[in-house]
C-alpha cells in the first residue's frame, strides 16, 4: 500500500513539472523604471504549452516561449530583460509596434490636402519607422488585460497627438494580443486606430524570430515560404521606385520553401546587405496564410496569416552582436523578422494601396501567427 501510494505521488509530481497543455493565465510582473520614471510592466499569456510576454513600453511583444520536438520551452524572439534594454542604443525595433507609418517615407516628407508634412530623417536621408523620440516603439502605453479565461489577451492604447513627429492630427491608436488557445496555439495581433485629421498610418509589428531559441548563431538555416510573386524594388536608400517586379528565378524567389541563407550572397553585396524587401503579396484581401518558417533542427515552425497587402522580409543585417535576453548575444543575421504591411513610402505613390486614414474612418489590420513543431 505504501508503495502504491509513493509510486501515485511521483506521477503526480512528475505530471506537475511537465507544462500544462490546457491551462490559460494572465499574469504581470514589474519591467523596470523607464528613463523618465514611469514603470513599466509586462504581461505573460499562457495558453496550450505557449507563453507570450508583452509591455506597455513600445507595445512590445517581449517573448514568444513555445515548445521544441521534445517538448521543452524556447524563447524564439529576441529582445531584453527589463525596459533599459529597450530604451538602449542595442535595441533595433525588437518586438515593438511601429508607426504613425512603418519602414520608410522618402526624404522624410509627403503631400496630403495641399501642404507638404516634414518628418525626422533618421535612416539617412529618409524618415524610418515612425521617427525619433515620440515614434511609438519609444513611448509609453496604456495596457490592460481583457478577453476571459479561455482567450486571454493584452490591449494597449495610445494617443498621438497633432504634429507628433511631424504627423497631421490626432491619432487614437489601440494594439491588443490575443493568445488563442486552439490546437496549435496562435497569436493574434490585432491594430485599430481613429483620427480628426487626414493623416497617414501604416503599423506592423517588429518581432526578430529565431525558431531555434533567441541568441542562437543564425538564422539562415531556417526555411522561408513567402506568398509572394513579386515585390518593390528600391532605389540605394531603400526606397521604393515605384516599379512592381517579379521575384521568379531571382534570388528574392521564396515561392517554394528555401533557407534563407541559400542565395543570400546575391543579395548581401547589394544597398539592403541582404533581405530587406517589400513582398506583394499574392492575395490582395482577407485574413489570410502568407509565410511560414521553419527551423532544421528544433523542429518549430511558425506560420503568418494577415490582413495586410504586403510583407517585409529582413534578415537582421545590422544585427551587431549586442547582449540580449538572458545573457545571450544577438549576432549578425541570427534573426528573421517578418513584417506585415502596407508598401513602404506609399504616401508618396499614389497607385500603391492607400496608408491615409480619414476622419469617420477607422483602421483595422490583423496579423496571426500560429505555432508548432514536427
Amino acid at each position: 500500500m505504501k508503495t502504491a501510494l509513493l509510486l501515485a505521488a511521483l506521477a503526480l509530481a512528475a505530471c506537475s513539472s511537465m507544462p500544462d497543455h490546457t491551462a490559460t493565465a494572465v499574469s504581470s510582473r514589474q519591467f523596470g523604471a523607464q528613463k523618465d520614471g514611469r514603470p513599466a510592466t509586462v504581461w505573460t499569456l499562457r495558453a496550450r504549452g505557449l507563453e507570450i510576454d508583452v509591455t506597455d513600453f513600445g507595445a512590445t511583444l517581449v517573448a514568444v516561449r513555445t515548445p521544441d520536438l521534445a517538448g521543452l520551452l524556447g524563447d524564439i524572439v529576441l529582445g531584453f530583460d527589463d525596459v533599459a534594454g529597450y530604451e538602449s542604443g542595442d535595441n533595433q525595433y525588437f518586438g515593438c509596434t511601429t508607426g504613425r507609418v512603418c519602414n520608410r517615407i522618402a526624404k522624410g516628407e509627403f503631400m496630403l490636402d495641399g501642404y507638404r508634412y516634414a518628418l525626422a530623417k533618421n535612416n539617412g536621408p529618409n524618415h524610418l519607422h515612425g521617427g525619433g523620440p515620440r515614434s511609438f516603439d519609444k513611448v509609453h502605453w496604456q495596457g490592460q488585460v481583457v478577453g476571459n479565461a479561455s482567450t486571454p489577451g493584452v490591449q494597449f492604447t495610445y494617443h498621438s497627438k497633432d504634429g507628433e513627429e511631424g504627423y497631421p492630427g490626432n491619432l487614437h491608436v489601440r494594439v491588443t494580443y490575443w493568445l488563442m488557445p486552439m490546437s496549435p496555439p496562435r497569436l493574434k495581433v490585432m491594430y485599430e486606430a481613429t483620427c480628426d485629421r487626414p493623416t497617414p498610418i501604416n503599423l506592423t509589428n517588429h518581432a526578430y524570430w529565431n525558431l531555434a531559441g533567441a541568441g542562437s548563431p543564425t538564422v539562415l538555416n531556417h526555411t522561408l515560404w513567402v506568398d509572394a510573386e513579386h515585390y518593390t524594388p528600391t532605389d540605394d536608400t531603400l526606397i521604393p521606385t515605384g516599379k512592381v517586379a517579379s521575384v521568379l528565378g531571382t534570388a528574392l524567389d521564396f515561392t517554394k520553401a528555401l533557407p534563407i541563407g541559400l542565395r543570400l550572397d546575391q543579395v548581401a553585396a547589394t544597398a539592403a546587405l541582404g533581405y530587406d524587401h517589400n513582398y506583394v503579396l499574392r492575395q490582395a484581401n482577407g485574413l489570410r496564410k502568407v509565410a511560414e518558417l521553419r527551423a532544421p533542427l528544433s523542429g518549430r515552425w511558425m506560420t503568418i496569416a494577415t490582413t495586410e497587402p504586403a510583407l517585409q522580409v529582413y534578415s537582421g543585417n545590422y544585427l551587431r552582436g549586442q547582449p540580449g535576453k538572458n545573457g545571450k548575444s544577438y549576432p549578425q543575421r541570427s534573426a528573421v523578422c517578418l513584417e506585415t504591411q502596407h508598401y513602404p513610402d506609399s504616401v508618396n505613390h499614389a497607385h500603391f494601396p492607400n496608408t491615409i486614414l480619414a476622419p469617420g474612418q477607422k483602421f483595422e489590420s490583423t496579423t496571426e501567427m500560429t505555432f508548432g513543431a514536427n
